[in-house]
């Protein structure tokens, strides 16, 4: 139980009232937090949001009558109850959550080295990476991904990249009573402009590209830029920002930071550099500085992925032999070129790339490491409802470095799945070697038909997900069971 106004600590409160009269209401007692009205309980304090479908103010009155303590809302309605309730207004209620369950939660993230990971692609990759380096070098950690939330050893499942700011305090709270002295987490550019992550004290960010991704939402690159660099604008002092600059958009997130800036690169001259000095299927051995490491990932992207890790571990105080060890022994990140090998010598990978940039960077990859006759058959499909422009051009990547392309659906949700198809076809050209297959299972299963040894199988875009979504339902779906199975069924 907290009283209101040590939860208020931080927020720019306009005005409050209690009984339809403006009020001093700070010693009212609240025993939760609820941004749903019906998740409140007497004492808890409900959050009014605007929202993209729903306007959390016309919930109020259901919220005081379950008990609501206190509303923090933009604007106060004429016919809401008033004896009972205390009222909090602010013209940011967004920000003033995520500020409000970091106070109720005992500030957990300053209690511990919480890193935030942004950029297009990477995320997941990073942030999973360096919570199994410092477990590996025996310290607790929490980990927020687009996979898993985990709590030192203990996994929950994750519904959001990142979960809205109230879980987000409340999770980081329970890392911290288990004694979790680092926090790694992924931060969605969603999350970024709906300020679910303003309450968190940011030890380090880390970013890593910026490409062709979540217009359906920001509508133009230039706000989804904006939205990655608000995320650097409003690190503390004292922190640190480590930014990929090889990425044109790597010094624009550095603009204007009060953290301590870091630079890496592959390519020129940086705080912390690589070099690729040898690479096959089973991984790369790579030149960091002036050291060598051999690691068990593929791919120039995952050379990126690894020095920022290497990078982030630096900065945070960690020893560069510790670390470098520690590298050695990762592994890829479940639904991330994940493989899944036939027995007949038929391999199939496993990967989340539901970006033109992503889709690429792994077709790149899978080309230099086949060998003699081998095919690269690729099956990728476009999520519906999401970023239109980005289908043609998915589709025109999968027939440029594949020997047999197939189009299907990934997560159609409300949209016509065979739409998608068609506007994934305006990007390839007369006489281009493609199929397509509304049923993904389906798709999958022509793929291991046409496969002969040797050939490689890129299934893309679901990576980690077992589920499909097919207008509002979830269907359980997972690439990796689906291609064994096939794998099984003709004997391969």
């Amino acid at each position: 139980m907290k009283q209101l106004k040590d939860l208020l600590q931080g927020v720019a409160v306009l005005h409050t009232a209690k009984g339809g009269e403006t009020a001093e209401v700070g010693d009212v007692e609240i025993t939760s937090l609820a941004l749903d009205s019906r998740k409140v309980a007497p004492g808890c304090c409900f959050f009014a949001i605007e929202g993209a479908t729903t306007d959390g103010h016309s919930f109020i009155g259901k919220a005081i009558e379950a008990g609501a303590a206190a509303v923090v809302c933009k604007r106060i309605p004429d016919n809401s109850p008033t004896d009972r309730c205390a009222f909090v207004v602010t013209d940011d209620t967004d920000k003033a959550v995520a500020v409000m369950a970091e106070n109720f939660y005992e500030r957990p993230s300053r209690r511990m080295k919480v890193v935030g990971v942004t950029g297009t692609n990477g995320k997941t990759t990073i942030a999973t990476l360096l919570y199994d380096l410092v477990r590996s070098l025996g310290h607790k950690a929490g980990l927020v991904s687009t996979v898993v939330y985990k709590i030192d050893e203990r996994e929950i499942a994750s519904t959001h990249t990142t979960p809205d700011a109230i879980r987000l305090a409340e999770m980081m709270h329970e890392m911290v009573e288990c004694g979790c002295e680092y926090c790694f987490m992924e931060c969605s550019s969603h999350a970024i402009v709906q300020r679910r992550i303003g309450g968190v004290h940011f030890a380090g960010a880390l970013f890593t590209n910026l490409t062709h991704d979540h217009l359906d939402y920001h509508h133009t690159f230039a706000e989804y830029v904006r939205a990655k660099k608000l995320f650097f604008d409003e690190l503390p002092k004292g922190s640190f920002a480590l930014v990929n600059a090889d990425d044109r958009n790597g010094e624009v997130m550095l603009q204007n930071t009060r953290a301590k800036r870091y630079t890496l690169s592959l390519r020129s001259m940086a705080d912390f550099r690589c070099k690729i000095i040898e690479s096959s299927l089973e991984g790369m051995e790579l030149r960091i500085g002036n050291r060598e490491v051999w690691v068990g990932l593929l791919g120039r992207f995952n050379a990126y992925n690894l020095l920022t890790v290497y990078g982030a571990a630096r900065l945070l105080g960690l020893p560069e032999e510790e670390v470098l060890c520690a590298m050695s022994v990762l592994r890829s990140v479940s639904g991330r070129l994940e493989f899944v090998r036939a027995k007949d010598s038929t391999t199939a990978i496993i990967d989340y790339a539901h970006t033109p940039d992503a889709l690429e960077n792994v077709l790149r990859t899978i080309d230099e490491f086949r060998r003699g006759t081998s095919r690269i058959i690729t099956i990728c499909g476009c999520g519906g409802d999401r970023d239109r422009t980005k289908r043609p051009e998915m589709a025109a990547i999968a027939v440029k470095y594949s020997d047999i392309a197939i189009f299907t659906s990934d997560n159609p949700r409300t949209e016509d799945p065979a739409e998608i198809l068609r506007e994934m076809e305006t990007g390839v050209t007369a006489g281009s070697r493609y199929m397509k297959f509304i049923d993904r299972a389906e798709a999958i299963k022509t793929a291991v038909m046409l496969s002969a040894p040797g050939d490689i199988l890129l299934v893309a875009g679901k990576g980690h997900e077992n589920y499909q979504i097919i207008g509002t339902e979830r269907l359980p779906f997972n690439d990796r069971e689906c291609v064994e199975g096939w794998f099984s069924t003709f004997g391969r």
